[in-house]
């Protein structure tokens, strides 16, 4: 895969070098107060030992969805202060509605060696989300050397992703991206065996060529959450008031003929804990496969717990992606619960958390820090999985 032999921090030098790092700051706020700091804490490394080496580290990112407007309550002037804090030196924060205007120009110019520098939202720009040159240029401006730790926009190709580091002489990623290719690269492209992917969510259409995909590698396909329902009722049981998607019946079918074909064992619910309407009530559970008229299935049941852990338990390297049922409700969160704990509770198999729903689920559960990797990136990472290439990641240099 060529994304995975990419120049990082460590191949280049940066000593007394202007380096544009592209991070992700796109952090949940609540009255300009950070809510949740993983993505903070997760571009610390990079930014240090760029600090460290004495480059002059000038930041960039976007927060939220302005689209191309300067919208006050997206700006990342409380990331600058609370970075500040958790680095113990200032970070300048640039607040140019046009990101890259007098005041970064001037703050980048009096940079000495080690100094950090934060530019406005990339997407106060209109021209970010098109990739278009004219913001690209004026971000390379600024700088010398590019480097991307951003994998959450990774698939996105956006003038702070991929087109300022085409006017700049050296282009590599910083230690979350490494970590991701370490991890999603080599999961997928040589895993140890049994390799198990785990694949939940709401629906079949999201996860289309994912599953195509992974039936090419792995041993076995364990299959939960709304998306199961489609497959139930391509093998004739009955779903109730279900979440179906009548027009992937075929595919399901399809799927389940692939795998037959390529000897890969896919696991189905057996039983379904369901509910009457979409609410947090009473837990019933089914006999079989079968849910009855007037109830929905919302998460797996006790037999398919015990058949998904089973399974888990022999594997080597397992990959998931998407909750069993609806955890956020709590009568049917114990599918997903179980799998996190199975998966937490391993000692020698290498447990990769495929980004979105089901990285926020692990770390709510609080099994975050027991997987070996817990991915940065949704759309990313499915895309990753998917054997998608991802501009911002092929635009960067080999080594």
């Amino acid at each position: 895969m060529s994304m995975l032999n990419k120049k990082t921090i460590e191949d280049i030098n940066v000593s007394g070098k202007k380096v544009l790092v592209r991070c992700d700051f796109n952090v949940p706020l609540k009255e300009g107060v950070i809510t949740d700091e993983n993505r903070l804490n997760g571009a610390l490394p990079t930014i240090k030992y760029l600090i460290e080496k004495g480059a002059r580290v000038i930041l960039c990112s976007h927060l939220g969805k302005p689209k191309g407007e300067a919208k006050p309550e997206l700006s990342l002037a409380p990331v600058a202060k609370r970075l500040s804090e958790m680095l113990g030196k200032e970070v300048v924060f640039a607040a140019d509605d046009n990101v890259v205007g007098e005041n970064a120009k001037d703050a980048v110019s009096k940079m000495n060696d080690g100094d950090v520098v934060l530019l406005q939202n990339t997407r106060y720009r209109k021209e970010e989300t098109k990739n278009e040159e004219t913001f690209s240029k004026e971000l390379a401006s600024l700088a010398e050397v590019f480097v991307n730790d951003a994998f959450g926009t990774a698939h996105r190709a956006h003038c702070s992703t991929v087109g300022a580091g085409e006017f700049l002489q050296e282009r590599a990623c910083g230690y979350l991206i490494q970590k991701e290719l370490k991890f999603l690269g080599e999961a997928v492209e040589n895993p140890v065996r049994p390799f198990t992917a785990i694949l939940g969510g709401a629906k079949v259409s999201d996860k289309i060529a994912v599953i195509n995909e992974l039936l090419e590698k792995v041993d076995n396909l364990i299959i939960g959450g709304g998306m199961a329902y489609t497959f139930l009722k391509a093998q004739g049981y009955e779903i109730g008031t279900s979440l179906v998607e009548e027009e992937k019946i075929e595919y399901a079918k399809e799927m389940m003929e692939k795998a037959k074909a390529k000897g890969v064992k896919l696991l189905l619910p057996i039983d379904n804990a369901i509910s009457n309407a979409f609410a947090d009530n009473e837990r019933q559970v089914t006999n079989d496969a079968n849910i009855p008229e007037g109830f929905m299935g919302l998460d797996i049941g006790p037999k398919t717990i015990d058949e998904y852990v089973k399974a888990v338990k022999e594997s080597k390297t397992i990959v998931w992606n998407g909750p069993m049922g609806v955890f956020e409700f709590k009568n049917f969160s114990e599918g997903t619960l179980a799998v996190a704990k199975a998966m937490a509770d391993l000692t020698d198999a290498t447990t990769v958390i495929g980004g979105g729903d089901s990285a926020a689920a692990v770390n709510i559960l609080g099994f975050g820090d027991k997987m070996t990797h817990v991915s940065t990136g949704g759309g990313a990472s499915l895309e990753f999985l998917e054997g998608k290439e991802l501009p911002g990641i092929v635009a960067l240099d080999n080594k």
